[in-house]
């Protein structure tokens, strides 16, 4: 559908896809309206004549059997009286029946009345035959049309009028609060994250400013904690760089003067740096969605095994305690180095927020079809109120830690992103002041028994480091 507008002073075609909504909806309301009239039009001056005959003819036809049933009745003529009286048909024998002459039309444009003449023979009870002549008279209906058009006029102003505002108002009622949704959400995608949607009137719209509204305060959060996360990584690298430059422009002045712990704050602080880079790539490249791409079977436990092994190394000389407690071998197939990332991940969280004893233990539990790796510390635990929000990326519990590893609040959603790459479940048990058990599940190697093969000679593997 197209309307013409004027725009800048030149007149042209507007497709209604082009409109607002209001005028759409005052487009479609008014166009329905006409559309209705025009049907009243076409019936009532078009087809009124055929229409008024073929009723005409349905009553001579009531009236014959009218007759049929009173034929033999004393009181048939009194039958004959109503329907002359009441129908305006008038029933005679045949041979009395004289045609009346036909009247004299009014005007010269006038056409004279047509006629309805019916025969009918009756046969009563006595066997005698009784023809009765059926004659009705078809008024002309050319001045009831001329009433009905001027009449029709004045219905059509009306109704026009009252259609034209009875549209503006439920147009402007209708897609008002669609309009300030609309504004509202221009406000959300300029950045304004506190910008409130307010529609009402109808449930849809009312669900539609529920939903944005939710909309807006989740990405407000989420602008929050990027916002976090990026003052978070700006000082956490401004740290370890400028320690760098310190070292190496005391390296430069004082050759001489190179000791093995200098070395050491260089290579400590370049571990943090390419931690804290990890981190966001990581995250990044989780985030798109692509496709797992090193899937393959192999050996779960020796895999935790070795990164435990690579975690004493880290961490030797520091009071640590790691456990790993294992009965029998499990093989999954999945991408091991996302594994051994996800797993290295729960364990530097459970190493940074152990307590005072300063001991992790993780344990392997295999069942039918299905192997948990749980990773337990004895820290301060994790409150109620932050359990809900620990897996979302840049959210950290304790911004203010003091252990010896420094996190940027992507780990736990790194871990996260990955199980459910893999299809499987991921957790967290956490008591205030008692300690925190985070947990993943994955699916073993199809065909395998009790999803192991072989079992550890010793049951048990401990692997300390004081």
């Amino acid at each position: 559908m197209r309307l013409i507008s004027k725009r800048c002073g030149d007149w042209g075609i507007v497709s209604m896809d082009k409109l607002k909504l209001q005028w759409k909806i005052f487009a479609y309301l008014l166009g329905f309206c006409f559309l209705l009239l025009s049907i009243l039009w076409v019936f009532q001056t078009l087809f009124l004549s055929d229409m008024y005959k073929m009723i005409r003819t349905a009553e001579v036809k009531e009236a014959i059997a009218l007759v049929e049933e009173n034929i033999d009745s004393p009181t048939l003529q009194e039958v004959f009286r109503h329907l002359e009286r009441a129908k305006e048909i008038t029933v005679r024998p045949t041979h009395e029946f004289i045609r009346p002459v036909d009247p004299v039309p009014a005007r010269p444009d006038h056409r004279l009345p047509e006629t309805i003449t019916k025969v009918h023979e009756f046969v009563r009870k006595d066997g005698t035959v009784l023809s009765l002549t059926f004659y009705a008279m078809i008024t002309p209906v050319e001045a009831t049309v001329s009433t009905l058009q001027v009449q029709l006029l004045m219905i059509t102003g009306i109704i026009v009028l009252l259609a034209t505002a009875l549209a503006i108002i439920i147009s402007r009622r209708i897609a008002k609060p669609i309009e300030q949704i609309n504004q509202s959400a221009k406000a959300l995608g300029s950045g304004h994250y506190d910008a409130a949607f307010n529609g009402t009137g109808y449930r849809e719209i009312c669900e539609l400013s529920g939903t944005l509204n939710h909309a807006a305060s989740e990405l407000s959060k989420v602008d929050r904690m990027r916002r976090e996360l990026m003052a978070n990584i700006s000082h956490d690298l401004r740290t370890p760089l400028t320690f760098l430059y310190s070292y190496a422009e005391m390296m430069h002045d004082f050759p001489d003067e190179i000791t093995p712990e200098h070395t050491q704050v260089i290579m400590e602080e370049t571990e943090r740096l390419t931690s804290l880079v990890s981190d966001v790539l990581d995250i990044s490249t989780l985030e798109a969605g692509g496709p797992i791409p090193c899937k393959a079977r192999y050996d779960l436990t020796e895999s935790l095994q070795k990164v435990v092994d690579r975690m004493q190394e880290l961490v030797r000389g520091k009071g640590y305690e790691l456990v790993f407690e294992s009965t029998e071998k499990a093989f999954i197939e999945a991408d091991e180095g996302r594994i051994s990332q996800a797993f290295y991940n729960l364990l530097l969280n459970a190493i940074t927020y152990c307590g005072e004893d300063r001991a992790v233990v993780v344990t392997q539990h295999v069942s039918e079809d299905r192997v948990r790796i749980e990773v337990a510390d004895h820290g301060e635990g994790i409150s109620k109120a932050d359990l809900p929000y620990i897996w979302d990326r840049y959210y950290k519990v304790d911004h203010h830690h003091k252990r010896p590893v420094a996190g940027t609040g992507l780990g736990l959603s790194i871990v996260r992103k990955i199980i459910d790459m893999h299809e499987g479940q991921c957790g967290v048990v956490s008591e205030e002041g008692t300690g925190s058990t985070f947990w993943f599940e994955i699916g073993l190697c199809a065909g395998m028994e009790g999803g192991c093969e072989g079992s550890l000679a010793d049951g048990n593997v401990f692997m300390k480091t004081n």
